[in-house]
């Protein structure tokens, strides 16, 4: 069965194929139009469509819209209520309805050739949770969490997944939502609200959980499944911050006090989870599971062996759930994900032609990982473009810049290229088979969705990917998936004795991350990079600005 997985209606609009139960392809909008997140979640932008990533998905299968079996909405209308009447003050929400219900003909505009008849309504929740407990190895019978802000009616899923099946157990109302409280504390802090939540929980690191008590009148769990998280006065526990003022020690203390009562509500749904279903194996979706401090809590004191969360968790992934739900309920086993690496790639000889045509100088030196490596070695910054792009919002090794961890400014570095706030950390990547030498915590770690304590004789030696609070979010690479990447590596340790290089997205604030090659020449050329290492070709910063320099060399 091909079915191709849409997710469009609050954010992050999404494509995903899934065939006869395989991952095909998947892919966010936002890596084609070049607009962070694809569009605000605002009801009036509820009718745009992932419309260049459903088409590259078809393509990348060799297939036409009238090829397809199904098409995997991620929202299901008819589950939804009245805004008002799910105590919501969203006084336009009616005419997100209303685009949603008419999807099925807005699809056959972007696709022509579409059957509008084959276009199915998956609920937001069901969507998340597949995305997670089909995806994942190992997970025949398994649990299921999933959190967010809101889908149609309630902001929370527990299920189980027994063979091709998901089963409900439980599911929170709104307007109760950890993720609306998470957006709204967000926003109060002077940030970007349904964007920039990972900048609460990495200032959370710079406070104290002094506020905790008072944030436990508001959002606390039931003891039955559910939970309150509603109503918080933030102006009463600290002052707004204007987006460009200064963050004060109240601003991080609210932030490490919100972080401490999501964590322990968390803690408290995954106990209840594991009361009813008793499995080995839980899986995390929604924009909550993207809050790798709480997963690492919950994978050292919650009841389950083996915690794994889908790396796309947030609404980008429920195309790819959506499509999985319903090829799962054609009969068609799904398939666990081999890898994030889903989206857009390019051939060594195209590669080649798109850095002619920028008339820009290059080199294809014998062994791209070891030219890498030596530039990271003298201190360099290097943009790293290879293989396929990853599907979710973490860098893996595709598109990702490099630096050398041993020398601390590196860290002020790459926020300084990158234009973003100091407190931000960036991450450590690592072979699979050195990580626990230097990181405590659940491992392996390939998405990075976990943080681990850093060996107190390692911190001096990798400062740069050391947080505040003495964690790393770290990328394990295994050997055998990502080989060019291992030997990168590899030839680091060699030149610098260190078995880790500093991995963070290559992007620039603000921009999705990097996705073609004329996005990786753009964001080489605007920013203090030092060499663009792209398929096997290397650009060097000093060669491609100098005067004159044009076209091939060596």
């Amino acid at each position: 069965m091909r079915v191709l997985g849409i997710n469009a209606l609050f954010h992050d609009p999404a494509a995903a194929l899934v065939v006869d139960g395989r991952t095909v392809a998947a892919t966010e909008e936002e890596r084609f139009s070049r607009r962070k997140h694809g569009k605000r979640p605002v009801p009036f932008s509820a009718w745009e469509l992932p419309e260049q990533a459903a088409r590259w998905c078809l393509k990348q299968a060799g297939l036409e819209p009238q090829d397809l079996d199904a098409v995997a909405y991620s929202y299901d209308p008819a589950q939804a209520l009245p805004a008002d009447a799910m105590g919501l003050y969203d006084p336009w929400d009616h005419l997100r309805q209303t685009y949603a219900r008419e999807a099925p003909g807005f699809l056959r505009t972007a696709l022509p050739g579409l059957d509008p008849g084959i276009v199915r309504f998956v609920g937001h929740h069901m969507a998340h949770a597949a995305s997670s407990a089909f995806a994942a190895h190992d997970a025949e019978t398994s649990s299921v969490l999933v959190l967010d802000g809101r889908g149609e009616r309630s902001s929370h899923l527990a299920a189980r997944r027994t063979g091709d099946r998901i089963e409900p157990l439980y599911a929170q109302d709104l307007p109760e939502s950890l993720g609306l409280v998470y957006e709204e504390l967000t926003e109060h802090l002077g940030f970007l609200r349904s964007s920039d939540e990972f900048k609460v929980m990495a200032l959370a690191s710079h406070g104290t959980p002094r506020m905790l008590a008072e944030l436990r009148r508001y959002v606390h769990p039931t003891g039955e499944g559910g939970f309150r998280a509603s109503g918080v006065p933030w102006g009463e526990l600290c002052p707004p911050r204007a987006p460009d003022e200064q963050w004060t020690q109240d601003h991080a203390d609210v932030a490490a006090s919100a972080q401490a009562v999501l964590e322990e509500t968390m803690l408290d749904l995954v106990r209840w989870l594991h009361g009813r279903t008793h499995d080995r194996v839980l899986t995390l979706a929604g924009g909550v599971a993207l809050n790798c401090v709480a997963n690492s809590r919950i994978a050292r004191e919650g009841p389950f062996a083996r915690v794994w969360v889908q790396p796309a968790a947030g609404d980008a992934g429920t195309a790819l759930g959506a499509a999985l739900l319903l090829s799962a309920g054609a009969g068609d086993a799904p398939e666990p994900m081999r890898g994030a690496d889903l989206g857009r790639e390019w051939s060594d000889a195209e590669l080649g032609g798109w850095l002619k045509t920028a008339a820009v100088p290059f080199e294809r030196p014998p062994d791209i990982a070891a030219t890498v490596a030596e530039a990271l070695a003298d201190n360099a910054i290097v943009a790293w473009f290879q293989g396929r792009s990853e599907f979710g919002p973490r860098a893996l090794g595709h598109r990702s810049l490099l630096a050398h961890p041993g020398h601390a400014g590196n860290l002020e570095r790459l926020n300084d290229v990158k234009g973003r706030e100091q407190f931000r950390p960036v991450a450590p990547m690592v072979l699979a088979d050195r990580a626990a030498e230097m990181f405590d915590g659940p491992l392996p770690s390939p998405y990075m969705l976990f943080v681990h304590d850093v060996a107190a004789d390692w911190r001096e030696r990798i400062p740069a990917v050391v947080h505040v609070d003495g964690t790393a979010r770290i990328q394990t690479v295994d050997r055998a998936q990502e080989p060019l990447v291992a030997r990168m590596l590899d030839e680091f340790e060699r030149r610098t004795g260190l078995p880790v290089v500093v991995n963070t997205s290559l992007n620039t604030a603000g921009r999705p991350m990097v996705d073609d090659p004329r996005d990786a020449l753009e964001c080489f050329g605007s920013s203090p990079v030092d060499l663009l290492a792209i398929g096997p070709y290397a650009i060097r910063r000093g060669e491609a600005f100098r005067s004159g320099a044009n076209g091939w060399s060596r």
